[in-house]
């Protein structure tokens, strides 16, 4: 059901050569782009009419208009089941804890008597948000996405999400209720590359959407590759590929919950990636056994776990030791890592690249899907060796405020003039020399 790949009994390879061995998907958006270019550049032109053309394309469903009727949300909340209701809203108040604490404050330093710098932290204008819908529904990409965005003060929150056949083409009403639980009234039945698109450039009309300066959120191949598209013109979160969960494990872990955390995200997907990394062949037999009743009680078996398991981007990797463990867990930087081994936390503390830790037994993946506080829009792909997951400060700029007097500008003028000639531009160094009758003190 999953491989094994055996790394004991030589030294590891370092860098590039070590990632090279270790199980992943493959996920082409290079060559996505080359389909979804006419697709956003149709959105450009022709507006809602290429929307409601693509989602009959693609989805399904022949609308008559793409933005959401403020009906439509007030209703799906008040038919949202109360207990689905009660778990959105603990979500939600636990996620505004912990983004709540990552606001940052405004910083003033004296560099020198008269001269300071501050630093300015400045929310974007307005985002254009995805919430995924096609092989589930993820109400928790709402909050995800909406949550720190609110937090960091944007004035201005859309939220695309595909049309669905079953629901008169309206997206998912789960969707739709976690947008009216959070206050967001402008919701567009949009999916795939054409929403990025719409948030991109903007559309005219009754149903016209403003442009966006930034979109986040998950998506499939699609999405990421028209995110790469627009990389400069809008800022994007990351171009998320298929999800990913790693679990550092020794011999103290429970076989029981390892095979249970390995399924949950194999069951996102077939191209979800789930990788045990140990130095217990013990645990490593003992999970394959556990994996075959667990895979056969649940659902969604034939088209997503077991091809998912099954797959090149999940395998058991055994090496010699733990330490060895931490250096492929860092390897292949996981969008979700586990830490299922003695002293969990002190391991914790040694990786240096990961999406999000869970650690120890207390602490699933799962958790942190809905309910821990933290966020799940997290960098794939390996991209957590140089990129962090969604938050606060993604939605927020630094500006900094240049403040000198003429005293403190005169203090350090021969400095920027030296530095200018150096670089041969003169110009610049005329710039001070102007300001103090080109006769630069000190100079």
């Amino acid at each position: 059901m999953i491989s094994r790949i055996d790394l004991r009994g030589n030294t590891l390879p370092e860098g590039g050569a070590l990632r090279d061995l270790l199980p992943r998907a493959e996920f082409d958006v290079e060559a996505a782009l080359d389909k979804v270019r006419p697709i956003c550049e149709d959105v450009h032109h022709r507006g809602t009419a290429a929307l409601i053309e693509y989602a009959e394309r693609f989805d399904g469903v022949k609308l008559e208009r793409v933005r959401v009727p403020a009906r439509a949300l007030k209703e799906a909340l008040e038919q949202l089941d109360p207990q689905v209701r009660a778990a959105l809203e603990e979500s939600v108040r636990r996620a505004r804890i912990v983004h709540r604490a990552q606001r940052r404050a405004d910083r003033t330093t004296q560099v020198v008597p008269g001269g300071s710098v501050t630093e300015k932290w400045v929310p974007v204008e307005r985002v254009g948000l995805y919430a995924p819908g096609g092989r589930s529904v993820y109400p928790s990409s709402v909050i995800m996405n909406v949550v720190p965005a609110q937090e960091a003060g944007v004035g201005s929150i859309a939220l695309a999400s595909p049309p669905q056949a079953e629901f008169d083409g309206l997206p998912h009403p789960t969707i739709l209720a976690a947008c009216a639980l959070l206050g967001v009234d402008e919701v567009y039945a949009v999916g795939g590359a054409q929403a990025v698109a719409m948030f991109a450039y903007g559309t005219e009309g009754p149903d016209g959407c403003a442009p966006a300066n930034m979109v986040t959120g998950p998506g499939n191949i699609w999405v990421a590759a028209a995110k790469r598209y627009f990389t400069g013109r809008i800022g994007i979160d990351t171009e998320a590929g298929p999800t990913e969960i790693a679990v550092l494990a020794d011999d103290t872990a429970d076989p029981v919950h390892v095979a249970a955390d390995l399924i949950s995200q194999a069951e996102h997907d077939p191209l979800a990636a789930a990788v045990l990394v140990t130095d217990s062949l013990a645990l490593v037999e003992a999970v394959e056994k556990e994996l075959e009743p667990q895979v056969a009680a649940t659902k969604h078996i034939e088209d997503r776990i077991k091809p998912a398991l099954a797959g090149r981007q999940s395998a058991i990797v055994l090496v010699d030791s733990l330490e060895d463990g931490l250096k492929v867990v860092d390897a292949y930087g996981a969008e979700h890592l586990e830490i299922q081994t003695a002293d969990a936390a002190a391991v914790a503390d040694r990786v240096r690249n990961a999406g999000a830790i869970f650690v120890g037994p207390w602490a699933p993946v799962s958790l942190g899907d809905y309910c821990a506080g933290s966020n799940h829009v997290l960098p794939t792909g390996g991209c957590a060796c140089h990129s962090s997951g969604l938050s606060v400060q993604s939605f927020l700029r630094g500006i900094h405020i240049v403040d000198y007097t003429r005293d403190a500008l005169a203090e350090v003028a021969h400095h920027v003039v030296a530095l200018a000639e150096a670089e041969d531009l003169p110009a610049h160094g005329a710039a001070l020399k102007a300001r103090f009758s080109w006769k630069v003190p000190n100079a």
